[in-house]
């Protein structure tokens, strides 16, 4: 599916952005591309370009918006028209909607996500990863989230879903990669450094969504607090667009002797950094995170139901990004 969002993304370094009347061009790279200007309703610049300020006012003067971020995703700025609050009615709808419906769609669709991706690398590797009665537990887990009535119900079954998603595809891993669970910074072990890398770069492809489709980042559904919606929507797109390439990565040894763990943290080589980015450019998919972000504004606005997409996780065996 498409997502028929009126934000636009310009990411990386250079580009030109200028406008008639009737259409904004952006030079790229050598490729120029044109879109009806009524049609960009939020401009997101992450990283560095050059734009001109007649395409700001015009932007500016239709009712749109432009948003500045980091290369990394980190948003710095907006302008909106003067003396209006664009995006005010899509956040404060989304503060009035209780939170129970969309936080038990996001601890379905991750359960769902993290059981595929267990069942799937056991297919892969040819072996069970479960013990006994942890793969019956997963899955009634699974079951029991739609008569979980309570928040706190729905965050203790979430939680525990994913602390023992983690423990069972360590097993997975050599044991000498230190790998048992995931941790929290300082990370002393090179898979648990890998998937923060990871998140990282699939949160900030995120946020800059949430932005563009002006809902409100820090007001989450299964968490609260700073950037607490962000956390939320990349919990079911974790598996398949960043966890698949780390494993995948771990189990083929490309980490072997490429890291280092000092008394404070575990330091990656360059090559493994670089070797991760260029699967996970490969792996992190805009345009589920755009669908995911579109169906939960329509949703908090009462245009139709919260439903989360995923990508069934691939296992990358034939594509495992070498090193140098």
């Amino acid at each position: 599916m498409t997502s028929e969002h009126s934000w636009h993304v310009v990411a990386g370094f250079g580009a030109h952005i200028k406008s008639t009347g009737t259409t904004l061009s952006i030079l790229y790279k050598g490729e120029q591309k044109e879109f009806p200007l009524p049609s960009v309703q939020h401009l997101l610049l992450v990283g560095g370009h050059n734009i001109h300020t007649s395409a700001v006012t015009r932007l500016l003067r239709q009712g749109s918006s432009v948003s500045f971020f980091d290369a990394d995703g980190t948003p710095v700025g907006m302008l909106n028209p003067f003396g209006s609050d664009v995006g005010a009615d899509i956040r404060e709808a989304q503060r009035a909607r209780m939170p129970h419906a969309f936080a038990q769609e996001i601890a379905r669709v991750t359960l769902k996500s993290r059981l595929l991706a267990i069942e799937r690398t056991e297919d892969q590797l040819g072996e069970s990863l479960f013990y006994k009665g942890e793969q019956e537990i997963m899955h009634n887990l699974l079951s029991d989230l739609e008569y979980l009535i309570t928040m706190d119900e729905l965050r203790r079954v979430h939680r525990l879903a994913g602390d023992m998603y983690y423990e069972i595809m360590a097993r997975s891993l050599s044991p000498e990669l230190g790998f048992r669970r995931r941790t929290k910074r300082p990370h002393q072990d090179p898979v648990n450094a890998m998937l923060s890398l990871g998140y990282a770069m699939l949160f900030g492809n995120t946020i800059v969504s949430v932005i563009g489709a002006y809902l409100d980042p820090d007001y989450g559904f299964m968490r609260e607090g700073e950037q607490s919606l962000v956390t939320d929507l990349i919990d079911p797109l974790k598996t398949s667009m960043v966890d698949a390439a780390v494993f995948s990565i771990a189990r083929a040894g490309l980490i072997n002797g490429r890291f280092q763990v000092s008394t404070k943290r575990c330091h990656l080589n360059e090559e493994v950094i670089d070797a991760l980015i260029a699967a996970l450019r490969a792996s992190i998919d805009q345009e589920i995170i755009d669908d995911n972000v579109l169906s939960l504004s329509q949703a908090v606005m009462g245009e139709g139901l919260f439903s989360l997409a995923y990508r069934i996780p691939g296992l990358y065996r034939e594509n495992v990004p070498q090193c140098r």
